[in-house]
């Protein structure tokens, strides 16, 4: 078989066919490249092809350049990814709210005194329950206090969701005692059982989702039995919905 002779492209056409589009090549590049051997291979030697990666490669730079200008210009949305794009560390959720304004001296008091006020009344309703094994000031009740005297707009706050939540959430604890007694399993279903209520039942009130748990790890509340559904959840809160009325009128009218 008959061998040809494959001659090699000259370089100085390769190089007028690609003036238009090839960038000078820096000056550190062309010493790289004189250090290359003019093997042929295909009609290309390998300084050839050196050349041609390098235009390619440069042509790649370029394109991406202008599709960051293009994307900056006024007028036009074009979807770049840059290094400018990749979330930045933000410290923004451990300040303030920039849009909040600073409370005034009414909105301090007016709150204080209503949680002061509840905790006293409740206070003084243990000491007539106490002979029962009743009490009416349990942890929970703090957190509700906090919502409705400082937030009466947030979902948590409205009547709905405090009934709602306590009764329903207490329920699932008292069930889920009788059916699976004390220990890690009952707390643990209790607790995802009240939450999946809350999100059916649309009732948003975080307070609630530790009744289950109080009471299953509360001797003295299991004397209740489903006695607990109304106390003290549900009965304080009527207590607490009241003294929130007072405090939000005192807060509108009695400013200082």
């Amino acid at each position: 078989m008959a061998s040809v002779q494959v001659k090699p492209l000259p370089f100085g056409r390769l190089q007028l066919l690609l003036r238009n589009i090839t960038p000078t090549v820096p000056r550190a590049q062309s010493m790289v490249s004189a250090s290359f051997k003019h093997h042929h291979f295909l009609g290309l030697s390998s300084y050839d092809i050196y050349i041609y990666e390098s235009v390619r490669h440069m042509r790649n730079l370029r394109s991406w350049s202008t599709r960051r200008r293009v994307s900056k210009s006024p007028g036009v949305s074009m979807p770049v990814a840059s290094a400018e794009d990749l979330p930045a560390v933000s410290w923004d959720s451990w300040k303030p709210e920039k849009n909040t304004v600073a409370p005034s001296l009414s909105d301090v008091i007016w709150p204080a005194a209503g949680a002061f006020a509840a905790m006293a009344i409740l206070g003084r309703i243990d000491h007539i329950l106490n002979p029962k094994g009743i009490s009416m000031s349990v942890a929970p009740l703090g957190a509700v206090s906090a919502i409705l005297f400082t937030t009466p707009s947030a979902p948590a706050a409205r009547k709905y969701n405090i009934f709602m939540a306590q009764i329903g959430c207490a329920a699932i604890g008292v069930l889920a005692f009788s059916i699976l007694g004390p220990g890690w399993l009952s707390r643990s279903t209790a607790l995802a059982a009240s939450i999946a209520f809350m999100v059916i039942a649309r009732a948003n009130h975080p307070p609630a989702a530790s009744l289950p748990l109080m009471f299953i790890d509360g001797a003295k509340l299991q004397k209740l039995s489903f006695w607990y559904v109304l106390l003290p959840g549900a009965a304080a809160c009527t207590l607490l919905c009241f003294l929130q009325e007072i405090v939000c009128y005192l807060k509108e009218n009695l400013k200082f």
